[in-house]
């Protein structure tokens, strides 16, 4: 009998990984991390776009490991910000690496004074997918949005690796993204709804064995 094929999770956050064996524990699929394979190198996030830069990591995470390969970008856009942090979200601050604590104070500190109105934001992803199907090589990218707003006041817990969901609000539901358990959290997210976009997709690499 042969064995489900393997799609490599190419992402070094924790919380990220998590939330993908949740959102992908249906497929017939063995999930895989950059730990599993050995891989410690990483592309240089280049792209002008959360898909570029998405479509640059899967495909660089493919032709390393050969693996199947799902690789995302993705990050809080604030209207009253002209759309920042964006692409930039977790190098907002002098391009370099920044703690979930800095980029949290980053955003209360521009933020302030901005009228309730204006404070709409979202999380946005791209998510990438390179894989081999019916003897071909492919590639493909989908994206979704989380819409809310930003609050005057950080939620006090997060998880490690997911800051700004401890600033956006979600009106619908009447907490912060925060206040959700990994479960609810995985089932409103962005990610989520990528996913379900991406499901011709998966299920290609899941026929392709």
């Amino acid at each position: 009998m042969t064995s489900p094929p393997r799609l490599l999770i190419a992402t070094t956050n924790r919380a990220k990984l998590d939330e993908y064996r949740l959102l992908l524990a249906d497929y017939p699929l063995i999930l895989v991390s950059l730990a599993d394979v050995g891989l410690e190198v990483a592309p240089q996030e280049t792209g002008a776009s959360f898909a570029e830069n998405a479509l640059l990591k899967a495909r660089f995470y493919r032709q390393h490991s050969g693996c199947a390969t799902l690789a995302d970008d993705g990050g809080l856009e604030i209207d009253a910000l002209g759309g920042e942090p964006g692409v930039r979200s977790h190098r907002w601050l002098n391009d370099r690496e920044s703690s979930d604590h800095e980029l949290i104070a980053e955003v209360l500190h521009r933020m302030e004074g901005v009228e309730d109105e204006r404070r709409t934001a979202r999380l946005k992803v791209a998510v990438a997918l390179a894989y081999k199907a019916q003897g071909k090589e492919r590639e493909q990218v989908v994206e979704a949005a989380l819409e809310g707003v930003i609050a005057r006041h950080a939620f006090p817990r997060f998880r490690a690796g997911f800051p700004y969901r401890a600033l956006l609000y979600l009106p619908e539901r009447g907490c912060f993204y925060a206040e959700l358990d990994d479960r609810q959290a995985a089932s409103v997210s962005q990610r989520k709804a990528a996913l379900e976009r991406a499901r011709p997709f998966l299920l290609e690499i899941v026929r392709s064995t």
